[in-house]
């Protein structure tokens, strides 16, 4: 990691008292190393946390970028506070470079990604990202006019055998299998359109866990991811995140489940030139490119006992990072 870098506590633009600090913010900083006439990219702006912090420690400009048009709305008030020195835009990471490059922006200085849901998601019931308060069965993170289907339509429509699979596969739920079965039966009665309803079918026949997580829990990360597609997205923004950074620029990933974590693990390593070697039968190509990032660390940094204390929500968080190398990307040296 790049020296430690002093900054003020992130404020919330209406009061100037710190309100939100986001997780690992402290890790983040240091990472970026964020100074004076540089150019940064917040790709989940959220309620702003790290572009504050970005914004208070040195003469910056930041572009940051949601998906959620709620976020951007209450983004207003730290425009007109950072007056020249903050553009919001409502889009998808993974669409950063086309986004930056419709405003003349070729080149980044660093770029932070802080996945998952933001806290003002997860707080509000009427988005129905929650099993702990009741509301519609949505669960989009984007405005309805995207097009994706919300988490009624999947859990209503898709077939049994496909349902288990993706509790299966983005929950990492063991029971996926009994909990399709229960959903499909449950649906046969009545659709099923509100968190709660579908919380207490999960609970109905999966126990609770010794370590107190709600079995609710992995069911609803999976329609959650499937609905947004979050790992798609995740792949589309680190490669944009490859072409946009500037050699010696810095990224900055911050996720709160495996399956995020793999991706970034696997995508940086790769790119490091630390991939799985190739055998005899299989041959290594990446070795034979030259790395694109140089690694901050091989395993991710995690939250402190302090921070998990104040915020029980970031146990789960690891933060990955790494610095650009003057090397082309890859996918550009693919097609050159």
């Amino acid at each position: 990691m790049p020296a430690a870098v002093n900054h003020p506590p992130a404020e919330t633009p209406a009061s100037g008292t710190a309100v939100h600090i986001p997780v690992m913010l402290d890790e983040v900083l240091h990472a970026l190393q964020p100074r004076d006439g540089a150019l940064y990219v917040d790709g989940t702006f959220g309620a702003g946390g790290y572009t504050c912090a970005l914004l208070n420690a040195a003469a910056c400009k930041v572009y940051a970028l949601d998906r959620d048009p709620q976020a951007i709305a209450r983004g207003r008030d730290l425009v007109r506070r950072f007056a020249g020195r903050l553009e919001l835009i409502e889009g998808r990471f993974g669409d950063m470079e086309r986004l930056l490059t419709a405003r003349g922006i070729a080149g980044v200085d660093g770029i932070v990604f802080d996945l998952g849901l933001s806290s003002p998601q997860i707080d509000e019931p009427a988005r129905g990202f929650s099993f702990r308060a009741d509301g519609p069965l949505d669960m989009r993170m984007g405005s309805a006019s995207e097009g994706s289907a919300s988490a009624a339509d999947l859990v209503n429509r898709l077939p049994e055998a496909e349902l288990a699979e993706v509790i299966f596969r983005y929950g990492e739920e063991r029971q996926a299998r009994r909990i399709a079965r229960a959903i499909v039966a449950a649906r046969a009665e009545a659709p099923i359109a509100r968190t709660l309803e579908l919380a207490a079918i999960v609970r109905r026949v999966v126990r609770k866990s010794p370590d107190g997580i709600d079995p609710a829990t992995r069911t609803f990360q999976a329609l959650r991811i499937t609905v947004n597609d979050e790992l798609g997205e995740l792949q589309r923004g680190l490669a944009a995140a490859e072409r946009l950074l500037n050699p010696g620029g810095w990224l900055a990933v911050v996720s709160f489940h495996s399956l995020e974590d793999r991706e970034v693990k696997t995508f940086l390593r790769g790119r490091a030139g630390e991939a799985d070697r190739g055998s005899r039968h299989r041959p290594d190509t990446a070795a034979r490119r030259t790395p694109s990032f140089r690694l901050a660390a091989r395993k991710p940094l995690k939250p402190g006992d302090a921070e998990i204390r104040r915020n029980p929500r970031a146990r789960s968080a690891r933060l990955r990072a790494a610095q650009r190398t003057d090397a082309p990307a890859w996918d550009a040296e693919l097609h050159a």
